[in-house]
């Protein structure tokens, strides 16, 4: 019996002292947003700022990262940090696609920069492929390399645009390639069913278990009246062979079709949804046979909804017009209900949105608004609800959200930027 109790109270010991060692702390948290001069007047730079709310810097801006570059209208980057925290983003307006290494997030460099891949210039969407490969949308063949406006379809108050001559871009396509560059594979978007044959590839997704990719076709240039904006492609991942151009169908305004920006995969596994700049969301099934099928499922207020999120089975979208972001329930894909919103004030135009890695924070911005604020938004996974975190603010300021105009930045420079991809440390 003594024995017993002995190996009970060894035993008992043991677990608290196991219990007693401390948990290692979460990493702390930062965002990294992408931003520009609006007066292209000082370099482009990559901006570092407190997102940890249980520290007392929470929303601090800690450092800037410039690129030596200005104008280049820093735009899309990754919309996940990679697991190997290097980020890949571009300059739109210049062509350029910069890799940033944020291993140490408050010490971010500048690892390379690069422009045309394979004859194709201008790119805009970069997705990470399970073999370690980049998938990249360009918008244009290299041959029609004039630079785009900043004035863009992607957005509903972009910046002014350029009083440049309009180019007339020929089609773009997909560029595999590493990381820093290095071409595996490309294809042309060039569909001869297609009559007008203007594609201008925007977004990308992957998916690999069925061997396909679809990609969406809005041209960043709004002064190019000759771009097609309904389409749809898909692709054979393996070797990037184009299988079939489909063109969205209007909804019952007549225009949600247009602009088809950012694909996502459902929880289902199979099916997509895709959203279009004129706020408009589809529903695509059938994918893995020959003939895919595409339906109008909701629509949202007025024009210009910005980059959506898929988080479990809600769907998150920006949306202008109503100065609102808004929570939907798409458990049944065909019938999304939406279950939250939140308004973040009639001066921002809601646009980019990106999640931390816990998908209970999401990163929003509303670049060249008259506001032009940050902000982070709580976001429930259970019931979908949203909410504007007021912590996250400056320093003797009422109002929620960091100003990203007329600001002090730490490189000793003050102006106003135009913040874009913005993205959670992991």
């Amino acid at each position: 019996m003594r024995t017993l109790a002995l190996v009970s109270l060894l035993v008992s010991s043991a677990a608290c002292a196991r219990d007693a060692v401390p948990k290692p702390a979460a990493a702390p948290s930062y965002l990294y947003v992408w931003a520009g001069d609006s007066a292209k007047a000082t370099s482009d730079f990559l901006a570092v700022i407190n997102s940890d709310p249980t520290s007392p810097q929470y929303g601090a801006v800690v450092t800037t990262l410039p690129t030596g570059e200005l104008g280049a209208n820093p735009h899309h980057t990754e919309a996940a940090m990679p697991a190997n925290g290097h980020l890949l983003a571009n300059g739109f307006s210049a062509g350029r696609t910069y890799l940033f290494d944020v291993t140490a997030p408050t010490s971010p460099k500048l690892l390379t920069a690069f422009g045309d891949r394979s004859g194709f210039s201008h790119p805009h969407t970069y997705i990470r492929l399970a073999n370690g490969n980049v998938l990249a949308t360009f918008q244009y063949a290299a041959d029609s390399n004039a630079a785009a406006p900043t004035h863009d379809h992607d957005g509903a108050k972009p910046g002014p645009s350029d009083s440049a001559p309009v180019a007339v871009h020929t089609t773009g396509g997909l560029v595999e390639m590493d990381e820093r560059g290095t071409v595996v594979r490309a294809a042309s978007a060039s569909d001869p069913a297609i009559r007008d044959r203007y594609i201008y590839p925007y977004s990308v997704l992957a998916l690999a278990p069925i061997n396909r990719a679809i990609s969406t076709t809005t041209d960043m240039d709004e002064k190019n009246t000759k771009s097609t904006a309904e389409w749809i492609q898909l692709w054979r991942l393996s070797d990037l062979t184009l299988l079939k151009s489909i063109a969205l169908t209007a909804g019952p305004r007549g225009d949600e079709h247009r602009f088809t920006g950012e694909p996502f995969l459902l929880p289902d596994g199979k099916s997509v949804y895709i959203h279009t700049f004129n706020c408009g969301l589809y529903l695509v099934r059938n994918i893995e046979s020959g003939t895919p099928t595409t339906s109008f499922v909701k629509g949202f207020a007025g024009k210009g909804c910005g980059v959506p999120l898929l988080i479990g089975h809600y769907w998150i979208q920006t949306v202008p017009e109503t100065f609102s972001v808004v929570s939907l329930d798409i458990s049944d894909p065909e019938h999304p209900r939406e279950v939250s919103s939140v308004s973040i004030g009639k001066d921002e135009y809601p646009h980019w949105l990106a999640a931390d890695p816990t998908n209970t924070r999401l990163v929003l911005n509303s670049g060249g608004s008259t506001g032009n604020r940050l902000f982070i938004v709580n976001f429930d996974k259970e019931t979908g609800a949203l909410a504007i975190d007021r912590r996250f603010r400056d320093v003797n300021d009422t109002l929620p959200g960091l100003k990203m105009s007329a600001r002090r930045w730490p490189n000793g420079w003050t102006g106003t930027v135009w913040p874009h991809g913005s993205v959670f440390s992991r």
